[in-house]
């Protein structure tokens, strides 16, 4: 069993960063999100309102204000599942704030054998592998720090963000194939 960090730890990993927070989201669910109000509230509608005032994205403004950059990509089934559909529409209010979410189907993360891993990249150097269970449940992250390992997380990252979908575009060819 990895050694977790604790959630303060987690916490601020998102205020020292000096250049890049980069993630990878592959699973197709969190069990955190189907708990959650705005969840029940997008299967009922199929919308999310935006919400750029939470913490998240005070933070996000925060970072990118002093010209950092945040970023993630998301791999989607096709179709996508609700929750991936969830995650899609709530982007809306991360990229408002300065976040840059982009989308990659699996298909395309298998063909160039990207893991099916959550990661956060922090400038290169250092990355918290996220656990979960079967359930989707959040079990913890892991700190790495080893060189050999943070190599082959850049080049996750550097492959999955040269063939992932700008957020509008991808929403856009999801909403042609519904």
């Amino acid at each position: 069993m990895p050694e977790f960090i604790d959630d303060d730890t987690f916490g601020s990993y998102f205020e020292r960063f000096e250049h890049t927070a980069w993630r990878l989201e592959a699973r197709r669910g969190y069990g955190s999100d189907r708990a959650g109000e705005r969840y029940r509230r997008f299967l009922e509608t199929g919308t999310v309102p935006i919400d750029s005032r939470r913490p998240w994205c005070a933070n996000v403004r925060a970072q990118t204000a002093k010209g950092k950059r945040i970023e993630r990509v998301r791999l989607m089934d096709r179709p996508p599942t609700s929750e991936q559909m969830f995650l899609l529409v709530s982007a809306t209010s991360n990229n408002e704030a300065g976040e840059d979410i982009r989308n990659l189907w699996r298909v395309d993360a298998e063909r160039l054998q990207l893991p099916a891993v959550d990661f956060w990249l922090f400038d290169a150097c250092r990355a918290l592998v996220l656990h979960f269970d079967d359930a989707d449940e959040y079990l913890g992250a892991e700190l790495i720090e080893d060189p050999v390992r943070i190599v082959e997380f850049c080049q996750v990252r550097d492959a999955a963000w040269h063939y992932a979908i700008p957020h509008e575009e991808f929403a856009a060819q999801v909403a042609s194939t519904v």
